[in-house]
């Protein structure tokens, strides 16, 4: 069942080479193009309040990315290509709407998407805004600004991290906040930061539950390793496609030409990106809840926020450019949690 929009919105069914998918629209149609490319376990709903508070003048385009929402749920991500197919589908959304270039916007998941699109097909690219992204080195069995593996098989990484108890309870459809493991609960934790709770917080957990669950999707499949946490990433969906043993190289974006301006907003109390992100098994292993933990030298704290600003201190020396905001006092979905202070940066980078 199709999640109700705002007004203002319109949902459509477009098909491209690829995959067939809905995507979300706000503003007229010869508007200056914003791609919104939303976050893992989420949707296109997510950005609703945001497109229909764009200038006038712009148009705010949103899809469902495979394995989320109503995506062709036989469409499934190769990890093994990183975020390739996301961004494919991306490109191809584009070419099926006839858009040359188009503003593009990344939230968590979707912003580790822009970096890849950033390395492909910088041209198609007129600014780019990154919501608290994900290292562009992945997530998980990486260290040190330089995102050194902590083992050959990239061991805690991957599909074989997630919780049996939130993907049994969004199996279930659960929209309570009964226990902490229900994904209500997981989104008042961990997404944004508490006390906080949305207007349209039931679309949200809606848009979470209509995630595609499965070996091929999320969490994804997994293999054992003699490595702590005992698991590596294995071969599909978007938790593997994450996996740094995926990831294409960071050296492609400091190649890339033309280099487009990068705007980087992230959270004062985001758990879910940070140098002691909430999910790092470091983070997990080092408060005795992940046993047999082996310590900070084999298995630190990702550094997550300390690997962007490398990243983009090295794009901006070889041409790029870029600019960290901190929203404080929000977590990892600023432009839900404080929609007005965000609209002023993501505006001004839109109309320059």
């Amino acid at each position: 069942m199709s999640i109700p929009t705002l007004p203002g919105i319109t949902a459509r069914s477009i098909t491209t080479d690829r995959i067939t998918t809905r995507v979300l629209f706000s503003g007229p149609d010869d508007g200056i193009p914003v791609l919104f490319l939303h976050g893992n376990v989420s949707s296109a709903t997510w950005w609703e309040e945001v497109m229909v508070t764009l200038p006038p003048g712009f148009r705010g385009i949103a899809p469902d990315q495979r394995g989320f929402g109503e995506a062709d749920p036989n469409k499934k991500i190769d990890a093994t290509r990183g975020a390739g197919d996301l961004a494919d589908d991306a490109v191809a959304l584009l070419d099926q709407l006839g858009i040359e270039q188009a503003h593009i916007v990344g939230n968590s998941l979707g912003s580790v998407v822009v970096w890849r699109l950033l390395m492909d097909c910088p041209e198609r690219f007129l600014t780019a805004t990154q919501v608290s992204p994900g290292s562009p080195y992945g997530f998980g069995s990486v260290k040190g600004i330089e995102a050194t593996p902590c083992y050959d098989d990239f061991a805690g990484s991957g599909g074989g991290l997630a919780n049996p108890e939130l993907l049994k309870r969004m199996a279930a459809g659960d929209r309570s906040a009964d226990s902490m493991f229900s994904p209500r609960s997981a989104f008042r934790m961990l997404v944004v930061k508490p006390p906080f709770i949305p207007a349209r917080e039931d679309a949200l957990i809606d848009a979470m539950l209509a995630t595609h669950l499965g070996n091929q999707d999320s969490p994804g499949d997994f293999v054992p390793s003699p490595n702590w946490p005992y698991v590596a990433p294995g071969r599909w969906g978007a938790a593997n496609a994450l996996s740094p043993k995926y990831v294409d190289d960071v050296k492609r974006l400091y190649a890339a030409k033309p280099k487009v301006d990068v705007l980087w907003i992230r959270g004062s109390h985001d758990l879910a990106v940070s140098n002691n992100a909430a999910s790092d098994p470091a983070t997990v292993g080092a408060a005795g809840l992940l046993p047999n933990w082996p310590g900070p030298d084999v298995y630190p704290p990702q550094p997550m926020i300390d690997q962007t600003r490398d990243v983009l201190e090295k794009y901006a020396a070889g041409g790029g450019s870029y600019r960290e905001v901190v929203m404080q006092g929000t977590g990892h979905v600023p432009y839900i949690e404080k929609l007005d202070e965000f609209n002023t940066l993501l505006h001004a980078q839109l109309v320059g």
